[in-house]
């Protein structure tokens, strides 16, 4: 193992600073990768590796496996340890939008299976992990390489409304996981040894123990090349991905700089954080975030699993047109309103999503709508084509204002757009949200 000269104070907490800004993505990854794949007796477990976990019903206030989730393509997760071999996806013919997306452990993203990047034929697709060189089988519709050996996918499936869930279920059922091995018959390899999973702990995130997490992912994550100065730092502050970090090892002023690295890079997240009002750039592929670790955090802390902004565009606001910042519907009602021409331009379709604060999860009202969009029945558009929401925690009087509500909690909120294949002039930025329009207080 190579031997790295211990760091000064100065160096420990640049070094914190920068390698959680890098690690927090891994450990958000394992926050919930613990549960799902690790814990057999958590609820929200899925099985183990390798298997599919499917959410056909809508979601509601009741679910709470993901913040910011949403109704227009439920939820497919699976997990996949790629230490011994490749995986096989197999997708049926869909009729409808969907997609697989793939992620490294620091959510990167690997690639897509789906309508939009594949096509909607049936097809099989290999998965593979770092340094796999073995020969591909013929008949496959495509390669997957990823840069971790433990991978996620949060697949979305179209879902037309509450009469669609047996037909999207039909779907969902089909697509399969298989070992490499199983897709072509053979003798499975030997099984790698059973990591001694750490048990998930939150007030990991915020204190020294934070390393002890990212020291324990590191063995699935081989060294990039692009990233082998950070990791180099790292090293030679304890963290070599041997899995036996320990903060009480630290001396005591270097923990003390490693103390203030973390508190650094939190408050370096928390100002990026207020600049982000849209997903542009926040989810992609190592190519495209390239070195841009903070705005990956970013992206993970606003919205974990976010897609990229070519496959679904997020939007929405951090203040209403007052300043107010955040909206809170215990005070006022609101308005959205889209001139004419001026709808989300979306190949697929949109929505806009409303969630209570600090939660960000789907809260009650009395008639359990918790995003409203182009395929919301009985909206009712404009005379001239143009679309007036009403964001506000009574229902309004008005039928037509009844129509277009969008129940909001009696207190803060935040509202998500979501636009699945959105035009170019979403992309370019041509196309803007309107604003958080404040009606009168109601006080």
């Amino acid at each position: 193992m190579a031997q790295f000269t211990p760091p000064t104070a100065e160096e420990a907490r640049r070094t914190a600073a920068d390698g959680w800004i890098w690690g927090y993505p891994l450990l958000e990854n394992y926050r919930t990768m613990y549960p799902q794949a690790v814990d057999p007796e958590d609820p929200r477990s899925v099985g183990g590796f390798g298997r599919f976990r499917h959410y056909a019903e809508p979601f509601t206030p009741a679910n709470t496996d993901v913040v910011t989730p949403n109704n227009d393509t439920p939820y497919s997760w699976a997990w996949f340890d790629l230490r011994a071999e490749p995986w096989v996806v197999t997708v049926p013919a869909v009729d409808r939008y969907y997609v697989l997306p793939f992620h490294d452990l620091d959510t990167s993203y690997v690639g897509y299976i789906g309508a939009r990047t594949t096509g909607q034929e049936a097809g099989h697709y290999l998965l593979a992990g770092p340094g796999w060189r073995g020969e591909v089988p013929g008949g496959l519709a495509g390669v997957l390489r990823a840069d971790t050996f433990l991978v996620g996918v949060l697949g979305r499936t179209y879902l037309a409304g509450p009469d669609d869930v047996p037909a999207l279920r039909a779907i969902q059922e089909q697509y399969k996981l298989r070992p490499l091995s199983a897709f072509l018959d053979r003798a499975a390899p030997h099984p790698p040894d059973e990591p001694a999973w750490p048990v998930w702990r939150e007030e990991a995130l915020g204190g020294v123990e934070f390393f002890t997490y990212l020291d324990f992912l590191l063995q699935f994550f081989p060294v990039l090349d692009t990233e082998r100065e950070l990791r180099d730092r790292l090293a030679a502050l304890g963290v070599t991905g041997s899995g036996e970090f320990e903060p009480a090892a630290l001396k005591p002023e270097i923990r003390a700089a490693v103390e203030q690295g973390i508190a650094d890079a939190q408050a370096r997240l928390e100002t990026a954080k207020k600049g982000a009002g849209v997903s542009t750039n926040l989810f992609g592929t190592r190519e495209q975030h390239g070195d841009a670790y903070l705005t990956r955090a970013v992206g993970v802390d606003k919205g974990l699993y976010g897609l990229p902004s070519e496959e679904a565009w997020y939007g929405g606001w951090l203040k209403d047109d007052q300043g107010n910042s955040p909206a809170d519907a215990s005070q006022r009602d609101y308005t959205v309103h889209f001139p004419a021409g001026q709808v989300p331009p979306a190949r697929f379709f949109w929505s806009a999503s409303l969630y209570g604060l600090p939660q960000r999860l789907f809260v009650d009202n009395p008639i359990d709508r918790y995003s409203i969009g182009d395929r919301t029945p009985g909206v009712i558009y404009d005379e001239d084509g143009g679309l007036t929401l009403y964001v506000q925690n009574q229902q309004p009087k008005d039928p037509k204002q009844a129509a277009n509500w969008l129940p909001a909690p009696d207190g803060p909120f935040t509202i998500i757009i979501r636009v699945y294949g959105p035009d170019p002039s979403v992309l370019d930025g041509s196309w803007t949200l309107p604003a958080l329009m404040a009606g009168a207080g109601r006080g």
